[in-house]
């Protein structure tokens, strides 16, 4: 009896999954381009905004170091140890494998002991600075989506700038800088990123939470990007509508997680003390284990798969669009002006598909992309477009549309479509806030249990 119920339980579970399986469990995957839906003409394409996944971007990277000659090496010389700056009996030596520490042990797998690294030549030429740019390039437009990581195997600089590129490094802008003390290396008060806020998040810092010099334990140096996009998000980023709904309406935002390069300039080696020990020069130098750089190729919501092929990045467009980032409308599908997809209305966004050209009517007739204008970073659509219509971007949770241009909420809830709990925004959803917590199960388990409801408990 226990084993039909269980498989009569078994069967329900996947015919629920199976119905459930169209709509993500999570805001803000965008996996799928088109699906087919069934309507009164019969089967049609339905269009959605779409993106890659995220990965890992160093698979794909191309380092260049400058001076090109500044590995260590060649000629072989001898370094201090880390953990002891006074034993100076290490030997990088290029013509020897087991010695040698070339770039790409940068990007090499991780977890084998002792860690390979790349280093840099010693100090040796004093005090003439020892600086080193190693730059990363994907010779394709992509989007940050975690916190890019540096791990030193010797200490970390006393002062470093991260630099990024948005059109293949003909010219950079500063990410973030570091060093031991920003006033006296760039003339800057120190932050950290848990001094901005929403309408200062893209104001460029300069930390010393990274910049401890010569010790042992400290090896990592973060670009915190997860914690930009919690001022979005929420601190789990569970509010992913919210990030998005910003990302989608403001080009500053977005240009800030895009790159096409990325430029690690060491300024000066971990010292340690107030004054070079001239002494002992070969206890200077630079050592990079690991960069993790994780990321998405740029596709303008038109693809959900980036090839790599010939060195190559590339997006698979779909809607109708083509190029390396789908940033055009393909030939004879340019009725209308190319657009980017939209992350709005959640879950599925709006594709803002190219249509086939009408040429024998004369002029095609105009459209216009979906763009909100719900920046709070100050940042203003000239467009002046629709907030909600109730066609396309429909309001919430019983919310409705004021003059297109908000979305009045229902008391208990807030955001740009009323689509999150006010309680939750103020971190007191519970039993007693009166508004209840979002449930915490999938649809799926939800319609599983009400369905379950009325059954007798299991037992095994």
């Amino acid at each position: 009896m226990y084993l039909s119920r269980f498989l009569s339980i078994h069967a329900l579970w996947v015919t629920v999954s199976s119905v459930m399986q169209p709509y993500p469990l999570v805001w803000g995957h965008y996996d799928l381009c088109k699906t087919q839906i069934y309507t009164e003409e019969g089967k049609v394409w339905d269009y959605m905004a779409c993106q890659p996944e995220s990965t890992d971007m160093t698979k794909y990277l191309k380092v260049k170091l400058d001076p090109p000659d500044i590995t260590c090496g060649d000629p072989p010389e001898t370094f201090c140890a880390m953990g002891n700056p006074y034993m100076c009996n290490n030997e990088c030596d290029a013509s020897t494998p087991e010695l040698a520490h070339p770039p790409e042990l940068m990007f090499d797998f991780e977890g084998r002991h002792p860690s390979t690294f790349w280093q840099s030549a010693t100090w040796k030429e004093y005090p003439k600075p020892l600086q080193v740019n190693i730059t990363l390039s994907w010779s394709k437009t992509i989007e940050l989506t975690d916190n890019i990581v540096i791990t030193f195997e010797s200490g970390r600089p006393d002062q470093m700038i991260l630099e990024k590129s948005l059109d293949y490094g003909r010219t950079w802008q500063p990410y973030q800088y570091y060093a031991t003390d920003c006033l006296d290396a760039f003339h800057m008060d120190p932050k950290s990123v848990k001094d901005l806020s929403q309408h200062t998040v893209l104001e460029i810092i300069c930390t010393e939470e990274y910049s401890t010099g010569y010790t042992t334990n400290s090896k990592i140096i973060h670009f915190e990007i997860k914690d930009r996009f919690a001022f979005f998000a929420g601190p789990r980023l569970r509010n992913m509508a919210s990030l998005y709904g910003q990302l989608d309406t403001t080009k500053k935002l977005r240009d800030f997680f895009t790159v096409t390069d990325l430029r690690i300039r060491l300024l000066r080696p971990a010292v340690g003390e107030i004054f070079v020990d001239e002494l002992h020069l070969a206890r200077y130098f630079y050592a990079i284990s690991d960069i993790k750089v994780r990321g998405r190729c740029k596709c303008n919501l038109h693809a959900t798969v980036c090839v790599y092929d010939n060195s190559k990045l590339t997006c698979e467009c779909e809607h109708n669009t083509t190029g390396p980032d789908c940033g055009k409308c393909k030939k004879n599908y340019q009725g209308r002006p190319w657009s980017p997809g939209s992350y709005l209305p959640i879950p599925k966004g709006t594709a803002n598909t190219c249509i086939p050209s009408i040429s024998s009517i004369g002029n095609p007739p105009k459209f216009n992309r979906i763009w909100p204008n719900i920046s709070s970073l100050e940042v203003s659509n000239p467009k002046q477009a629709n907030v909600c219509d109730n066609e396309l971007l429909h309001c919430q949770n019983g919310g409705t549309c004021h003059n297109n241009v908000r979305c009045l909420c229902p008391a208990a809830y807030t955001g740009i479509l009323c689509e999150k709990l006010r309680c939750e925004e103020a971190g007191s959803c519970g039993s007693d806030s009166g508004q209840g917590a979002p449930p915490q199960g999938s649809p799926a388990l939800l319609l599983l249990t009400t369905l379950l409801g009325t059954a007798s408990p299991l037992v095994f």
